[in-house]
């Protein structure tokens, strides 16, 4: 008996309609040079890495990234790159390593979901921004990744909630796997949080040190913010059903030591959603604060009917971005925890200068709980977002 195929479509995101301010277009002109001068970069280091890796005989191979969805669809994200073939996809490396990852270009990608395969639509050989050619619309059995790699697809398919398997596979490799969480209907909190300097220490706010603990520091070193794991865990046993989203301005070429960070300090398990540093069609690299304002609106528009607790610190955007949310979806924002980072983290100069460089605590009409540690926030914490249980 033949298999229906799940039909799935492109995720259209915040940047592929971007507004007026946003679009490169209407920069001032040192921006759009500026812009150029990245892309080229960017292109030209594109054809010589890809020139070296094909003659050490890389292939092109699918990095998965974990999924999420409802009982009605399911989003599914990974990125083609060229790899050696005895090389694991999504495997622990450091972090410097993950940032010379080779993107693979167009690159057809066989999808399925529980071996169910995933059908896609087609649209000419047109980017997702450009003008789409209707005539050529048509039915495949694969689906194409972008001029960075990357393939973003949502995938209409009623599922049993739970965690799921989705395999991806190019030609001439093995497939690949990863999770997709699918949230069961009527699920009535969700938890976003941040990942720098709330749940795990890379002391954000110092460049040279973010960038040392990101690109250098072997992962399986890295440190956990004391107690968050047992705040996570505990607001997982208030709410069992609730899903963990993970959102970090940190690319996705780190997404593999992120994963395995939150694996082995035993936060509960849920999709990362990371940035992507290469420029942007019609804007630029997106900013912190709008790479996490776009991610939260994606997440209530998947669930409208879901409330969502807040996490973050105040290092960097996380207090005025979480007020912005609260201002923007009223309603929505069940609470808003807020790590306090030490002058030490927060300062590149130290405890001793007097300087700081952390915000404070968001203005909003919505709780907002404050704390140095996991502990910290638990005390007062808990006992409000009990009263929802």
């Amino acid at each position: 008996m033949a298999t229906v195929p799940i039909p799935a479509r492109r995720v259209v995101t915040t940047f592929d309609a971007a507004s007026k301010h946003e679009q490169i277009d209407v920069k001032p002109l040192p921006v759009r040079i500026f812009r150029r001068l990245v892309t080229g970069i960017f292109s030209l280091w594109a054809k010589i890495s890809t020139a070296i890796v094909t003659n050490l005989h890389w292939r092109q191979q699918v990095e998965p990234y974990v999924g999420y969805g409802t009982s009605d669809f399911s989003r599914l994200i990974c990125r083609t790159v060229y790899e050696p073939l005895r090389r694991k996809p999504g495997a622990l490396m450091r972090g410097w390593r993950g940032m010379l990852a080779v993107p693979a270009p167009k690159v057809k990608v066989k999808l399925s979901i529980d071996g169910v395969p995933v059908e896609t639509v087609q649209v000419g050989t047109s980017e997702v921004y450009d003008r789409v050619d209707r005539i050529r619309e048509r039915s495949i059995d694969y689906a194409v990744s972008d001029s960075a790699g990357y393939l973003d697809l949502v995938a209409d398919r009623a599922l049993e909630p739970g965690i799921h398997h989705v395999s991806y596979q190019v030609e001439g490799r093995h497939a690949v796997d990863s999770n997709l969480f699918t949230i069961a209907p009527g699920t009535r909190v969700g938890v976003i949080s941040d990942v720098d300097d709330t749940v795990m220490i890379t002391q954000a706010p110092t460049l040279w040190k973010a960038a040392y603990n990101l690109l250098l520091l072997n992962p399986q070193k890295r440190a956990s913010v004391p107690g968050m794991a047992v705040l996570f865990n505990r607001i997982a046993d208030i709410f069992p059903d609730a899903p963990f989203f993970y959102l970090s301005t940190s690319p996705w070429n780190v997404e593999s030591s992120i994963r395995h960070f939150i694996e082995n300090y035993g936060f509960p398990a849920g999709p990362l959603l990371l940035r992507d540093l290469d420029p942007r069609p019609k804007t630029f690299i997106p900013s912190g604060v709008q790479h996490k304002l776009e991610y939260a609106e994606q997440l209530m528009g998947d669930f409208p009917d879901m409330k969502f607790i807040l996490i973050g610190d105040d290092g960097q955007k996380d207090p005025t971005t979480y007020a912005t949310i609260a201002k923007r979806y009223p309603g929505r924002v069940l609470a808003i925890g807020i790590r306090q980072l030490s002058p030490r983290e927060s300062s590149p100069f130290g405890p001793v200068s007097g300087m700081t460089q952390s915000q404070p605590s968001p203005v909003t009409d919505v709780p907002v709980f404050t704390g140095t540690t996991g502990a910290n926030l638990m005390k007062t914490m808990l006992p409000y977002l009990r009263q929802f249980a």
